[in-house]
C-alpha cells in the first residue's frame, strides 16, 4: 500500500476480481481566442462542400493545446502549494500529481507522454475496453457517450463496430458541443479513423442543445477513482462535469444512466474524501480495469445540471455552448443566473507533434 498523502492511499493490486494574472494572461487569452475562431472555420468547412483539411485541423488543434501550456508550471505550482484550508481544490491536485508521477515512473503510461495534465493513456487500455464491452449496460446500449481521450479510443471503436451510435464531445468544447457518429453511415475502412479527433470532425454530425437523443451509457476518463465509493478525479478542467450537466439539461440522461470509467489498476485510489467533493463532481457506477470489473454502488448523488454559481467567468468565456445555454435560460426565466468566482484555469496538455 502506497501513501499518496496523509489520508490518501492507492493499492496497485486489489485482490478481488469484482467489487460490488497579468498582461501575459490577457495576451494568452487573445491568442487562444483568435486560434479558436480559425479552428472553428477549419472544422466547419467539410459541411460546406469544401474538402475537409485534416492536416490543418489537427495542426490547429495541437497548437491550441500547446498555447495554454505557457502557464502550466506556474499554475501547477500554485495549486500544489495552496493551503488546503483556504483552497478547496488543493487536495485533488496532490492526488493527480502523485498518480501522474507514479504512472510515469513505473511505465504504466503509453503515448502521449508525459501523462501529466491528461487523462492517462494506460498500459492495458484495450483490455479494459474489452471488459467494458462485456457489460450488459454496453451490450444493450443504443447510444454511448464516450470521452475523446486516448485510453478510451478502443471503446469508441467497439461502439461503432458494434452498430451503436457514438456521442463524443468536440475537443474541449471549442467549436461546439457534441458530435454523433453512426456506424451505418461509415464505411468499414473509415471506422478506425472515425475514433480519432480528426475522424470525429470529418465524419461526425454536430448536434446542439435542442437535439432529441437518449444516451444509454456514459463513459468518462479518470486520473484516479475510488472503487469503494465511485468518487472520481479527472484531469482538472471540469469538462466531464459540464458535458454531464448539459446532457441533463437536454433530457438525454437521468440518475439511472450508468457512468463507467476505464483505468489502470494503479489508478484505484483509497479514501477520496466524500465530504470534500463538489456538488458537480460526477461519480462512477462501474470501473473497468485490465483485470477486473468493479461495481461501486456509489452513494454519491449525481449532478442535476449546470451549477452556474460554481462556473467561473473564465470558463464561461472559454466555452461558447455554455454561453448559449446560459443566455437561453436567462431569456426563458427572465432572471439573471449567478456566476461563480474567478479562477485561473488549470493547465492543458502539451502535445508534441509527430515528426
Amino acid at each position: 500500500m502506497m501513501r499518496l498523502s496523509p489520508g490518501f492511499a492507492i493499492n496497485p493490486c486489489f485482490r478481488s476480481n469484482t467489487f460490488v494574472n497579468s498582461q501575459k494572461s490577457t495576451s494568452l487569452s487573445v491568442q487562444i481566442g483568435s486560434r479558436r475562431r480559425n479552428f472553428s472555420r477549419i472544422g466547419s468547412e467539410s459541411g460546406d462542400g469544401v474538402a475537409f483539411d485534416a492536416v490543418a485541423y489537427e495542426s490547429e488543434r495541437l497548437s491550441l493545446d500547446a498555447v495554454a501550456m505557457e502557464d502550466m508550471a506556474e499554475t501547477a505550482k500554485k495549486e500544489l502549494e495552496s493551503d488546503p484550508d483556504s483552497d478547496p481544490k488543493a487536495w485533488k491536485w496532490v492526488i493527480r500529481k502523485k498518480m501522474w508521477d507514479i504512472m510515469e515512473a513505473r511505465n504504466y503510461a503509453m503515448s502521449p507522454r508525459p501523462v501529466h495534465h491528461r487523462i492517462p493513456n494506460f498500459v492495458g487500455a484495450s483490455a479494459a475496453a474489452r471488459k467494458l464491452a462485456e457489460l450488459d449496460a454496453f451490450r444493450t446500449a443504443t447510444v454511448v457517450k464516450v470521452n475523446p481521450d486516448s485510453p478510451q479510443k478502443q471503446i469508441r471503436f467497439l461502439t461503432l463496430s458494434g452498430d451503436k451510435k457514438l456521442l463524443t464531445p468536440q475537443p474541449r468544447l471549442r467549436t461546439g458541443f457534441f458530435s454523433v457518429l453512426e456506424s451505418d453511415l461509415l464505411k468499414p475502412e473509415t471506422i478506425v479513423e472515425a475514433c480519432t479527433s480528426v475522424g470525429v470532425a470529418k465524419y461526425g454530425r454536430a448536434i446542439g442543445l435542442d437535439e432529441k437523443i437518449k444516451v444509454d451509457l456514459i463513459v468518462i476518463g479518470s486520473v484516479a477513482v475510488n472503487p469503494q465509493t465511485g468518487a472520481r478525479l479527472g484531469k482538472g478542467e471540469g469538462f466531464a462535469e459540464l458535458e454531464y450537466g448539459m446532457l441533463r439539461y437536454m433530457g438525454a440522461i437521468d440518475d439511472s444512466t450508468p457512468v463507467v470509467t476505464t483505468v489502470h489498476d494503479c489508478q484505484l485510489v483509497d479514501d477520496i474524501p466524500l465530504e470534500k467533493l463538489a456538488i458537480h463532481d460526477v461519480p462512477v457506477d462501474i470501473i473497468c480495469t485490465p483485470t477486473r470489473v468493479i461495481f461501486t454502488n456509489t452513494p454519491i448523488p449525481k449532478p442535476q445540471g449546470i451549477y452556474w454559481d460554481k462556473l467561473s467567468p473564465e470558463k464561461l468565456r472559454q466555452i461558447r455552448i455554455l454561453r448559449e445555454l446560459k443566455k437561453r435560460l436567462e431569456k426563458n426565466t427572465g432572471r439573471k443566473l449567478p456566476t461563480g468566482p474567478s479562477e485561473k484555469l488549470p493547465p492543458t496538455a502539451e502535445r508534441k507533434r509527430r515528426t
